[in-house]
């Protein structure tokens, strides 16, 4: 209408760019902060599938005291020669502390030999090297029982990324179906398969199924390497998840009945008609038999 204005209500959160533009963190820093959960993000109020950032978790991630070196330094990371030099070891041995799993990697990727190259959180690293019961880890021969392992070839990262990993999709699931898309992130599809034996309840669980992280393009041995760390690998691990994935998917029927075509059209499914036997139109219908036998009487009967 003439001299009036229409305005818009101002939106309540923002994109995840602007929000790490806001924080002073580089793209990798603002994921990596989500993922952590230093930074929490909310659904998208417009219902669109990117998760957003509200504008008070900015103000209050802003006013935080160090603001923002202290976020800065929260989430960086750290390889194994830098991990081993915040450690002060050799950086075999730092390999042989993750190994056992005494460090847990928040984050990989792919080197141009396809060489997994792990990544560490510098506090975590610092706060494992500054703690008095890990001294005799960093110096000296390390325990027989952890030797024994070593020489068993035991390495733990990639499970205890897992572990991370999981965590990180659980937080970010809104209801069952989802934590249910997160445990099945982890397990091979056979094993899916068989936990999840309803077609149509397995194809709404893996609409929540998250991807590995990408590690090039689909299909190429790089993404082949980074599907094999991210699927559960240890018997004991399988059956925990799969036990895990049982139990959310009954929570998840009782919460809201996975979707079927019938119940989507609101129509029965509508039952074909029988096919009709085939017709010979090369072949007149044979006439019956007593049919035949008074043509031929009537053919030979005098005049």
């Amino acid at each position: 209408m003439p001299g009036h204005t229409i305005t818009q209500p101002p939106a309540l959160s923002c994109a995840p760019s602007r929000a790490a533009r806001e924080l002073g963190l580089k793209r990798a820093e603002f994921e990596l902060a989500v993922h952590l959960g230093r930074v929490r993000t909310v659904p998208d109020e417009g219902g669109g599938g990117a998760r957003r950032v509200a504008h008070a978790e900015i103000e209050r991630l802003r006013a935080a005291e160090g603001f923002p070196e202290g976020l800065r330094d929260s989430v960086k990371v750290v390889g194994t020669k830098e991990g081993a030099a915040l450690m002060e070891v050799t950086t075999a041995r730092f390999t042989r502390l993750a190994r056992l799993g005494l460090v847990t990697p928040v984050k990989f990727y792919l080197n141009r030999y396809r060489a997994v190259v792990w990544l560490y959180l510098a506090d975590e690293v610092r706060q494992f090297a500054a703690g008095a019961e890990h001294a005799r880890l960093l110096s000296g021969r390390i325990p027989e029982g952890l030797r024994g392992q070593l020489d068993a070839g035991v390495d733990l990262r990639p499970r205890n990324w897992r572990g991370r990993h999981l965590g990180f999709l659980l937080r970010h699931a809104d209801d069952p179906w989802e934590r249910a898309g997160a445990l099945a992130a982890l397990l091979d599809p056979g094993h899916l398969a068989e936990i999840v034996t309803d077609p149509y309840e397995r194809s709404h669980v893996n609409r929540f199924r998250p991807g590995p992280p990408a590690q090039g393009a689909p299909g190429s041995p790089s993404a082949h390497l980074a599907e094999k760390i991210t699927t559960a690998a240890d018997p004991d691990e399988i059956g925990w998840l799969r036990a895990d994935l049982a139990r959310t998917v009954e929570e998840a029927r009782r919460h809201r009945p996975a979707p079927r075509p019938a119940l989507l059209n609101g129509a029965p499914a509508v039952r074909s008609a029988p096919p009709r036997a085939p017709r010979n139109a090369t072949h007149a219908p044979k006439r019956p038999e007593r049919a035949r036998g008074l043509l031929r009487r009537l053919r030979h009967r005098k005049p």
